[in-house]
C-alpha cells in the first residue's frame, strides 16, 4: 500500500498582500507558520512511527519553510524540487493581483486550452506547467516508499492529481482540483489492484488548532 499526503503551502505574504504568487518568491506569515505546524502534527497522527516516509518539498520559501516543520517531526531531510514550484505569471509574478486581472486572457471554452496564451509576458502556458508537474510526480513514484508526502502550491495541485490518476496531459486542459492554502489530499494505491484513489481532497480539519492559537 502506497500513501501519498499532498499539502498545499499555508498563509504566505502575496496572500495578505493582494499580490501574484506564482514564482515569487513570498515566505509564510505568522499564521502560516502556525498552519505548518498543525499539518506536521497531523500528518505524524496519521504516519505510524517508524515507517519509511520520504518529503519531497518546491523550493520556494513558503514551501520550504512548510516542509521544515514536517521534516522537523519526522526526522527526514526533504528533497528539494522546483518542477513541483506553482505556475509560473512571469511579469505578473510580485504584481498586484489587479495588475494581472487587467491583462489576463481567460482560455477559450472550446478549442486549444493547453498551449493557450494568457497574455502575460513569460506566463507559463498550462501545458508547460503539467508537463513539470508530471514529470516531477513520475520521480517521486518510482521510489516504491509506504508514505509519501508532498508539499506544493495550490495551483500545482491539480496536476499532481491528474498525474496520479493517470489523466493524459492533453486531457488536463479542463481539469480543476481545488484544495485550500493550507491542506493535506490524501491519495491511495492498494497492492492488489493497484487502483489509484484520491481519499481526500483538501483536508483543512487540522487547521481548526491553528486558527484557534
Amino acid at each position: 500500500m502506497r500513501t501519498l499526503y499532498v499539502v498545499t503551502h499555508p498563509e504566505a505574504t502575496h496572500h495578505v498582500e493582494g499580490v501574484v504568487g506564482g514564482w515569487h518568491d513570498s515566505q509564510l506569515t505568522p499564521a502560516g507558520v502556525r498552519a505548518a505546524v498543525s499539518i506536521a502534527q497531523a500528518l505524524r497522527a496519521q504516519i505510524p512511527d517508524g515507517a519509511e516516509t520520504e518529503l519531497f518539498s518546491s523550493d520556494l520559501q513558503r514551501t520550504l519553510r512548510t516542509a521544515e516543520e514536517v521534516a522537523g517531526l519526522f526526522g527526514v531531510k526533504p528533497i528539494v524540487d522546483r518542477r513541483l514550484r506553482e505556475k509560473s505569471y512571469g511579469e505578473a509574478g510580485g504584481k498586484p493581483q489587479e495588475w494581472l486581472d487587467r491583462r489576463f486572457i481567460p482560455p477559450p471554452a472550446v478549442g486549444e486550452r493547453m498551449d493557450h496564451d494568457e497574455g502575460v509576458e513569460g506566463s507559463e502556458t498550462k501545458a508547460a506547467w503539467a508537463q513539470r508537474i508530471y514529470a516531477a510526480m513520475d520521480g517521486i513514484l518510482q521510489n516504491r516508499c509506504e508514505h509519501q508526502i508532498i508539499v506544493t502550491h495550490g495551483g500545482s495541485l491539480t496536476f499532481v492529481v491528474a498525474s496520479w490518476i493517470k489523466m493524459p496531459i492533453e486531457s488536463a486542459g479542463y481539469a480543476s482540483f481545488r484544495a485550500p492554502s493550507g491542506s493535506i489530499t490524501t491519495l491511495r494505491e492498494d497492492d492488489f489492484f493497484h487502483n489509484r484513489q484520491v481519499v481526500s481532497l483538501g483536508d483543512t480539519r487540522h487547521l481548526d488548532s491553528a486558527i484557534a492559537g
